[in-house]
């Protein structure tokens, strides 16, 4: 016997409603999950205000600390070897980051959803040419196609998100291409069929939002790998055109002097690991709420 609540449109879209309302809920019942959202909103709340914290210019030369970089009262964490405040620049290349990150992620989710959508939904020759393509790409070193995608249409915010699109898509696609051969045997899915209704309707509101859960999950781990490649790029000379603040770059000009003045590696190492072990943090709090679900 077909249950109706899960053919009728408007009794799925308010069970989807009512259990995103119950996860927010929830939320603070996993200490995992706070954890994380706390790192990240810290960083985040640093990003909005650095503007009006008072804080020196991030590219602002201070000639006369750099004999002496070490923390002080006027540098609260010291400056670099060409006397550039380092919280100002740790605060205005988290605002980079931030930025730059969920975007990359958000726009390889669209291409990666719908790649992964077409060839689960359609299966056949669209599902072949989809997976073949997908395992090209999967194929190379992560960080070695980003080197390559960035080497050869150089470096900027831009470029950035298009490697991690053509990076990251693939892998995408694959997990909603699982997720959707499953659900489309599903009774909802046939009697939106019976319904006549379009197969980008059948995709976008009968199958996408049963993903959610699996999909939210990898998106806040995304954001985590997305943010250790912008590190890495920077730490290359592939990340952001100086003299914009770049955590990795940071990094890269702090080793030169890492013997002596560590603080000025450690300091955005320090940055990067934080962050990152906020999403981290999250994606689990979320995943330990979906399985109790």
């Amino acid at each position: 016997m077909v249950d109706l609540r899960a053919t009728d449109p408007i009794a799925t879209e308010a069970r989807d409603e009512s259990s995103a309302l119950a996860l927010l809920r929830r939320l603070p019942q996993s200490r995992v999950g706070m954890i994380g959202i706390l790192l990240i909103l810290s960083w985040v709340v640093l990003a909005l205000l650095a503007p009006w914290v008072g804080l020196p210019s991030p590219n602002a030369q201070d000639y006369a600390a750099i004999p002496r970089p070490q923390p002080s009262a006027v540098h609260w964490l010291g400056v670099d070897q060409l006397g550039r405040d380092e919280l100002s620049r740790l605060i205005w290349g988290a605002r980079t980051v931030l930025t730059v990150a969920p975007i990359a992620v958000i726009a390889a989710y669209i291409a990666g959803c719908t790649l992964g959508l077409l060839a689960g939904y359609y299966g056949g020759w669209t599902d072949a040419v989809i997976s073949r393509f997908s395992d090209v790409i999967l194929s190379f070193p992560v960080i070695v196609l980003y080197v390559i995608l960035i080497a050869n249409i150089g470096p900027s915010r831009f470029n950035i998100v298009v490697a991690v699109v053509l990076a990251s898509g693939p892998g995408i696609a694959r997990i909603v291409r699982g997720l959707v051969l499953e659900l489309k045997e599903q009774d909802f899915v046939a009697a939106a069929q019976l319904r006549r209704e379009t197969s980008a309707y059948i995709m976008i509101v009968e199958l996408l939002p049963n993903c959610r859960g699996p999909l939210i999950t990898d998106f806040c781990l995304r954001l985590g790998y997305t943010t250790i490649t912008i590190g890495i790029l920077g730490f290359l000379g592939l990340g952001l055109p100086p003299p914009d603040p770049d955590w990795g770059g940071m990094v890269q000009q702090g080793t030169a002097m890492i013997t002596v003045w560590p603080h000025m590696a450690l300091l955005p190492c320090l940055a990067i690991v934080s962050l990152v072990l906020g999403f981290n943090l999250l994606a689990d709090g979320l995943r330990e709420l979906f399985l109790n679900d």
